[in-house]
């Protein structure tokens, strides 16, 4: 018997009360196109054909295709990996994977041979469910030098239009669901809330991805209540501005099926297409990291008062930091909330909601979600504090934490406390009224001249300059002081700004020994498919800067 806290029979339930209802509505360039679902002609800066996919459809489908891989030999708690952009065929193959029991692992279509090999042998993946080529990269032809290297890949279901005759390991995705229909699924014998629905793995800009063992139950539970604190509701149209191979995405896609709201895609961000998609889909509520609320603000076509006229009303702004000026600059069109969490949580930790103060809207992450404890730890003394006492390393424990990383007993051993709480890394503080507020990543943490230095706030102060479009502070060695404080700055378009001026800029905003030593100008920062700016690469970058010293 399949328990209720899983996800097949929660979207089973869905389209039966609602088969009619819109799951998912995309665009994009027709990487994914014409499979699995109605198409619609192009349309004028949305990025390609409209493409729609009810509740009902998306259960058809993923019955049909978990059929027919079942008869492939794909079974309860094997790996299915999925390597596609944000499309239909992303959430249907999701359903068929839990309707098996088996473990969905997404992988980004960005991946390189080496990255890509890395990810679906740590994972040991049966089975790839994967585009034919995206962004100029021809998936065939990489996959035909992948499977003799990857002993426990036995099949690959590719989305397009090839005949592929030369393989009776490869399949085509429209193939398998016409086979697929109308067969009976086996049900998996040991399938409950705490079995793995998916294994995502971390962006990898502190080294080596980790895969991270997410459950049913908790995968769920988290989404819906992440749902529920803004307010989510079947009328609703969610723009997913994230890749559903990121935890972010991910947990949104399984809100929308588990609340009965539809999920709008775009194949791949971009802002001038997502901004007519936001005004023709009359989108709602729109999820986005930083980055994205930043490009859609600098697109000349950008238009509050359309936005608002199309419905728009609020969403989630998650991924990375937060500033307060970037907050208030989003809240005067789009009243989103704050959120906080890692791949490792599920993601969501805390939450703003729209009764909160505006100085804990804009100055926190909100407060835990429900289910979830949040508590410091001291970095000396690894001691557990509540509200108030100190800066620490955030702790959380909930069923939306992971279940452990991967084949690494280790790390995970090392990630927990004794009583079962998960350190993230990440510092901070809870105020006498439960609400969280972050200052930084442990590791990231600048110690100059015996100053401890949390680059968000440096980060924070600098971004309130009209110049400043993005900033990222980093430390770099010194033999004197230990490190340096250097701030890696995007201007804006057009801007005119020196080191020198934005140096005294920060004299009148934070004390001495925070004061930027170095200031590095770039056109753009280099960030992760998940829309993170990868640190070390920056950090690389200026220890390769043979001026690297100057103004000390």
């Amino acid at each position: 018997m399949v328990a209720p806290w899983t996800l097949a029979p929660v979207v089973a339930r869905r389209a039966a009360e609602h088969p009619e209802r819109p799951l998912v509505v995309a665009t994009g360039p027709g990487a994914a196109a014409g499979a699995g679902g109605a198409s619609g002609p192009r349309h004028a800066g949305g990025g390609g054909p409209r493409r729609m996919l009810t509740f009902g459809q998306v259960d058809a489908q993923a019955t049909a295709l978990a059929a027919a891989l079942a008869e492939l030999g794909i079974a309860e708690g094997d790996r299915i990996a999925v390597n596609l952009p944000n499309c239909p065929e992303w959430l249907v193959t999701l359903v068929a994977a839990a309707r098996l029991g088996a473990v969905l692992v997404p992988v980004s279509p960005r991946l390189n041979y080496h990255e890509l090999k890395y990810q679906l042998r740590h994972a040991e993946a049966s089975c790839v469910v994967t585009v034919e080529r995206h962004r100029g990269i021809d998936y065939l032809q990489l996959f035909e030098t992948l499977l003799p290297e990857l002993p426990d890949l036995h099949y690959l279901v590719t989305v397009g239009d090839e005949e592929l005759w030369y393989d009776d390991r490869i399949f085509q995705y429209e193939d398998l669901l016409s086979k697929g229909a109308g067969r009976p699924v086996p049900a998996p014998r040991a399938l409950d809330g705490d079995s793995d629905l998916a294994l995502l793995y971390t962006s990898g800009t502190m080294g080596k991805p980790k895969g991270v063992r997410l459950s049913h139950r908790g995968v769920l539970e988290t989404a819906m209540r992440t749902g529920e604190a803004i307010e989510l509701t079947p009328d609703d149209r969610a723009f997913a501005a994230v890749p559903l191979f990121a935890v972010f995405g991910f947990g949104v896609a399984v809100g929308a099926m588990a609340l009965g709201t539809t999920l709008v895609l775009q194949e791949e961000f971009d802002a001038a297409g997502a901004l007519a998609l936001i005004e023709r889909e009359r989108v709602t509520v729109l999820h986005g990291v930083p980055t994205t609320f930043h490009l859609l603000m600098r697109e000349p076509g950008f238009d509050p008062a359309r936005l608002r006229a199309a419905g728009l009303r609020t969403g989630i702004v998650a991924g990375s930091p937060v500033s307060e000026a970037l907050a208030r600059r989003i809240r005067r069109w789009c009243d989103v909330q704050v959120a906080y969490g890692l791949t490792e949580t599920g993601p969501t930790v805390a939450i703003t909601r729209f009764a909160d103060p505006d100085e804990k809207r804009l100055g926190t992450v909100g407060r835990p979600l429900p289910g979830v404890d949040v508590m410091a730890v001291d970095v000396v003394s690894g001691a557990l504090h509540g509200p108030r006492e100190a800066v620490g390393e955030i702790a959380v424990r909930s069923r939306g934490v992971m279940l452990g990383y991967a084949r690494m007993p280790g790390e995970t051993a090392r990630a927990f406390t004794a009583d079962g709480f998960f350190l993230t890394g990440d510092l901070g503080i809870l105020d006498d009224d439960g609400y969280l507020r972050i200052v930084g990543r442990r590791k990231e943490t600048i110690v100059r001249g015996g100053y401890q230095i949390f680059p968000r706030e440096v980060e924070d102060q600098l971004r309130a300059h009209p110049a400043v479009d993005d900033v990222c502070v980093i430390g770099v060695p010194h033999d004197v002081l230990g490190e340096l404080v250097c701030a890696c700055v995007v201007p804006v378009e057009g801007a005119v700004v020196t080191g020198a001026d934005l140096r005294s800029f920060a004299r009148d905003t934070m004390a001495d020994h925070k004061i930027p030593d170095l200031v590095r100008f770039f056109d753009a920062f280099p960030m992760t498919g998940s829309g993170k700016v990868r640190r070390r690469e920056l950090e690389r970058t200026i220890a390769l800067d043979p001026t690297v010293t100057a103004g000390v």
